[in-house]
């Protein structure tokens, strides 16, 4: 009798509509930026949040996050090693410090002043990253599958003291992360690397006297305060990584788990792109009000179109540099420059300069 109850429990796990046990997966995620910074943010608020929504629908999985933000796990150096070698499984990709191993991912850095529309980069880089095998073969080499990417709004300087003008540049020590340091060039200025991380001691120190910087990063980070003058240089934004996770971790993932972190990765990049693009604005609003009682307060100055234009007219053509260096190494680099300014153009925007036209 007894093997006849237990025959019939066993019966009933097989029978529709059965209630199924939920299975439980732990994961690690982890960022060298803290969640303030707003595309980290999202990572927990949207990312995340929509995975476990969408899971929640069926009720068969749940994942039990492990937290490790804040750079807490590995610093902004290490974000693409971390996430190869399952450090973390899940992380943001900072491509900004990564030239060497993900070359095409810097395209857009090499084509300052060509769009200051966020959501707009960001689905280019989407369309291309699933119509060009270099661009994502470029990720996939190091055990890394890309899931929402991540850019920036508008680059413009923070400075400790006010600037005159484009001239002035000349001889300032202005830090930058990573390869936008090259957008200084033409300019006089020594760029000195650093991350949004190192932006605040580096001004505070003395080692800058300001930052190539976004507005969204900025404010969090508090570098108003050691920066108060603001021009707006309109400089464009930036692709600056993605979301990944390691692919030795995905692969032990069930396919429902999978199918749910594409869609929040889709998800996560489109409303990461819509944020940028509406808050930008609202921010510089932001730190004049929180800086108006600081000594000196915080204040606003729009470069000069003429400022802009010498800027543009002064910088090599770093796109041809970029592109030419990386057809040496067999990576093509003029054909994606292309395809990313072409999908820029596509979408109604309109480069100050036609970096592709000179390659």
């Amino acid at each position: 009798m007894k093997h006849l109850i237990g025959a019939a429990i066993a019966a009933t796990l097989f029978l529709p509509g059965s209630v199924r046990a939920q299975e439980t997966i732990d994961l690690t995620v982890a960022s060298s930026h803290p969640l303030v910074i707003p595309w980290v943010g999202m990572i927990k608020s949207h990312f995340m949040a929509r995975t476990d929504e969408i899971l929640a629908e069926s009720g068969n999985y749940e994942i039990a996050w492990n937290e490790a933000f804040g750079g807490t796990l590995y610093k902004a150096n290490a974000t693409l090693t971390s996430v190869e070698e399952g450090i973390t499984d899940i992380g943001w990709v900072f491509s900004f410090l990564e030239p060497a191993r993900l070359p095409l991912s810097q395209a857009s850095s090499y084509a300052p002043f060509s769009t200051n529309n966020p959501a707009l980069q960001l689905e280019v880089m989407s369309e291309l990253f699933e119509t060009d095998d270099a661009f994502r073969n470029e990720w996939e080499q190091y055990n890394l599958k890309a899931l929402g990417f991540t850019g920036t709004d508008g680059y413009d300087l923070y400075t400790s003291e006010p600037l005159a003008g484009f001239a002035a540049l000349d001889g300032m020590k202005i830090s930058a992360p990573g390869v936008l340091g090259n957008w200084l060039r033409g300019t006089g200025a020594n760029a000195v690397d650093g991350a949004l991380t190192t932006f605040y001691t580096d001004i505070q120190t003395g080692v800058s006297d300001g930052v190539l910087s976004l507005a969204l990063g900025v404010l969090p980070a508090k570098i108003y305060e050691v920066a108060p003058h603001i021009t707006r240089v309109d400089m464009g934004t930036a692709f600056s990584g993605a979301v990944a996770i390691n692919n030795d971790t995905w692969e032990s993932l069930p396919e429902e788990v999978q199918q749910a972190m594409v869609e929040a990765g889709k998800y996560y990049t489109v409303s990461h792109g819509q944020d940028l693009l509406e808050r930008h604005e609202a921010v510089f609003d932001k730190m004049v009000e929180i800086g108006a009682t600081q000594s000196p307060p915080v204040k606003i100055t729009p470069m000069s179109d003429a400022d802009r234009e010498a800027w543009v007219t002064a910088m090599p053509n770093i796109a041809k540099e970029w592109a030419d260096g990386l057809e040496a190494q067999g990576v093509p680099a003029q054909d994606f420059m292309r395809a990313y300014l072409d999908g820029v153009r596509a979408r109604g925007e309109t480069p100050i300069r036609n970096w592709d036209e000179e390659l």
